[in-house]
C-alpha cells in the first residue's frame, strides 16, 4: 500500500465517521429548536402581551435634568431640535413633550 493510497483510505474513514456524527447533531439541535426555543419564544412573547395590557401607555413625566438632551450644535435636519427618529410621545425635547407645547 502506498503512501498517497493509505492517506485516501484515511480520508474516507475520517470522512465517514464525521459524517455519521454529524447527522445525530442535527437531529439534536432539530428537536432542541422545537422543544425548547419555539415555546420559550412564545412564552417570552405572552409576558410582553401582559406586561403591555398591565401598564399604560401614558407619557412618562418629564424631569428637566440637566445632563439630558444636550444641545450644543442643531441637528443637521429638520428644525434643527428633534432627533432622526423623533417620537412626539416617548422622546421629549430639551423643554419638554410636544403634546404640552400645543
Amino acid at each position: 500500500m502506498s503512501l498517497s493510497s493509505a492517506a485516501l483510505a484515511t480520508r474516507r474513514v475520517l470522512a465517514a465517521a464525521s459524517h455519521s456524527s454529524h447527522e445525530g447533531g442535527v437531529r439534536t439541535w432539530k428537536i432542541l429548536t422545537i422543544v425548547l426555543a419555539m415555546p420559550g419564544v412564545g412564552v417570552c412573547m405572552a409576558n410582553a402581551y401582559m406586561k403591555m395590557q398591565a401598564h399604560g401607555h401614558g407619557q412618562p413625566e418629564f424631569v428637566p435634568y440637566p445632563h439630558l438632551r444636550i444641545r450644543t450644535k442643531k441637528f443637521p435636519w429638520g428644525d434643527g431640535n428633534h432627533s432622526l427618529f423623533h417620537n412626539p410621545h416617548t422622546n421629549p425635547l430639551p423643554d419638554g413633550f410636544e403634546s404640552s407645547h400645543h
